[in-house]
């Protein structure tokens, strides 16, 4: 197995990012994007890694996470086939759906974390999907605001920088187009 760029290492942040081969859909229906999220707690979380922020796009997706172990590289590409084999078999496809491996990037500021969870949760505002952050299910928005309670993400962290829920939702609405500068190096060409 080639060795990363960047390796992944224990106690570290990183911004993970995959799209579909071509650009192609990796989610085809809702169910796929609870597959994904349900492959992602038997893969990755808890064991080797604490999902910070996600966002489940049709072509791509975007994981902001905390390594736990030096071995999230190997289960990410062991998560990767897994979903792969299954939306084949489903579909009746052959051959990859990931453009390649995962991209991986690291995130080594708190100030970091903060405006990289915003760029992930306007990610479908962005691309036309929806008007406002929370009509998005498949992200980890809702837990942010209090408007889901699920138990995948993790967004303790971010939301103590800003002071909680209410103040975190002013922060996403309050984005500018410059803001994006902050976390340039932290983001992949799309």
């Amino acid at each position: 197995m080639p060795r990363r760029d960047i390796p992944l290492i224990a106690g570290n942040y990183y911004h993970l990012y995959n799209r579909g081969h071509n650009r192609m859909h990796i989610f085809f229906d809702e169910e796929n994007y609870l597959f994904f999220l349900r492959r992602l707690r038997r893969y990755l979380v808890p064991e080797h890694a604490r999902l910070i922020a996600y966002v489940l796009m049709p072509n791509h997706y975007h994981l902001l996470v905390q390594a736990i172990t030096d071995d999230l590289s190997h289960a990410m590409q062991l998560f990767s086939i897994s979903y792969t084999k299954a939306i084949n078999k489903r579909f009746g496809r052959t051959g990859a759906l990931f453009q390649g491996a995962f991209k991986a990037k690291m995130v080594d500021r708190d100030e970091y974390l903060l405006h990289l969870s915003r760029y992930l949760h306007l990610n479908p505002v962005r691309a036309g999907l929806v008007q406002c952050p929370e009509d998005w299910a498949y992200s980890s928005y809702r837990e942010y605001i209090g408007l889901r309670k699920g138990t995948l993400p993790q967004p303790g962290i971010i939301l103590e920088q800003v002071g909680g829920p209410a103040t975190y939702r002013a922060f996403v609405e309050a984005y500018a187009a410059a803001d994006r500068q902050i976390i340039a190096s932290l983001l992949f060409e799309e």
